[in-house]
């Protein structure tokens, strides 16, 4: 008796798990933020080395084109810069690069802009990949789990439409909602189609990134095609539940490999000399090239007290941070420790980028009261220095936004 009521507690537990993870799109505040994270960060690092930009990834850079052609012959990384050695073709790439940044950042729609982001990231750093401080490992590996999340639902442009949507009494059949018609959508997934065909015509795509970009393409076109003829039918609820695993599966990735950068950096420095005997924070503050503030950098190498409690204080973090997120106080207090950490060293060590990509990454655990409270925040400041007269009230889209599955269900037929 006792076995069979735990067997039934044990399938009971595991169909509530089965039906929360495939019923929702978990942490929509968490992977929107990551969202915003990354593509700041991006944008941000392509408009400072916008004057550079051909000596970095470009045909003036130390890194000359045949070099590159046979890396990549070895690892077939993905790069679409290595299309054609033309300097019109280059300028083409880091525009898009650029434009799908900021996109991606507003939340425009965001699976054929989260695509484009990727291709903009691999291409990139793929095409000079000695160009980096650390942090554009980071935003890679990112740029290619976001794909597969809903990044939009909620601070987005995307998340906005249909909220609009839903305050302006978007009509709703007895069915399931009734989908405003969408123009902007099947232009864009067609005009990419047309590029996608041209690529492959001309052979420079084959093997696995054939697959990837073809079968993404054809997953819109599909979805939006369902959510046309049967928005409430069970093909559609079929990809929706789709959707939502990979969503999660993506989260989780996330999530995982955030643990294992800090968990592999910290058992990494315990096995360094200069980490065990408490100097190895020193030696960076000693160079030029980690110096951005001479007199600053001098006063604290000065505190040798400073430099043990800091260099074994980031040890002793990023070991036990994983460990941590069993305990959700002891976590958002660590959190709150590495993410000033980053902040430090973005100021002492003139490594801005690579604390963003931190920071971003490290977003993904922050409380969901938190991030709400933060996006509240943002809202009324927004609404106190733009807010004008004849739109939608503000408390109605607020509402809607508030409610990210309410709103992907409101969202315009084609996937955006």
């Amino acid at each position: 008796m006792t076995g069979g009521r735990l067997i039934h507690r044990f399938g009971s537990q595991l169909a509530r798990g089965i039906g929360h993870v495939s019923g929702s799109a978990l942490g929509p505040y968490q992977t929107a933020v990551i969202r915003i994270g990354f593509a700041a960060t991006w944008l941000l690092f392509l408009l400072r080395e916008f004057p550079h930009r051909e000596e970095l990834y470009g045909p003036d850079g130390p890194w000359n084109w045949d070099m590159a052609q046979q890396l990549i012959a070895n690892n077939e990384a993905f790069t679409a810069l290595m299309w054609s050695d033309g300097r019109l073709w280059f300028e083409v790439v880091y525009a898009v690069a650029v434009i799908s940044s900021a996109l991606f950042l507003l939340g425009w729609r965001t699976r054929t802009t989260s695509v484009l982001f990727m291709i903009g990231v691999l291409s990139l750093q793929n095409r000079s990949i000695f160009m980096g401080d650390g942090g554009d490992n980071v935003i890679h590996l990112m740029a290619t789990y976001l794909v597969f999340t809903r990044c939009g639902q909620v601070w987005s442009l995307d998340a906005r439409r249909a909220a609009r949507a839903r305050a302006g009494g978007a009509a709703v059949e007895a069915d399931g909602p009734a989908e405003p018609v969408d123009r902007v959508g099947p232009v864009l997934w067609w005009v990419l189609g047309l590029g996608l065909s041209v690529v492959t015509f001309m052979g420079e795509l084959s093997g696995g990134w054939l697959l990837v970009f073809w079968g993404l393409w054809l997953i819109q076109g599909l979805w939006w095609a369902v959510g046309r003829r049967a928005p409430g039918g069970e093909a559609r609820l079929l990809l929706d539940v789709v959707a939502k695993l990979a969503h999660n599966a993506a989260l989780l990735v996330i999530m995982v490999e955030a643990c294992l950068i800090y968990a592999t950096a910290g058992w990494y420095k315990i096995q360094g000399s200069r980490w065990q005997d408490g100097t190895a924070v020193y030696y960076p503050l000693r160079l030029d090239s980690f110096s951005p503030w001479p007199a600053l950098s001098d006063l604290l190498a000065s505190h040798g007290l400073m430099i043990m409690l800091v260099t074994y204080g980031t040890v002793a973090v990023q070991v036990a941070f994983p460990f941590t997120l069993f305990n959700r106080r002891v976590k958002n207090v660590l959190l709150a420790a590495m993410i000033c950490e980053h902040a430090v060293i973005a100021v002492i060590l003139g490594l801005p980028f690579f604390s963003l990509a931190m920071i971003a990454a490290d977003a993904v655990f922050l409380p969901t009261s938190f991030l709400r409270r933060m996006g509240g925040w943002a809202a009324r400041a927004r609404g106190a220095v733009f807010s004008r007269g004849g739109t939608v009230p503000a408390q109605r889209v607020a509402e809607a936004e508030a409610a990210p599955e309410a709103a992907e269900h409101a969202r315009v037929g084609f996937p955006s």
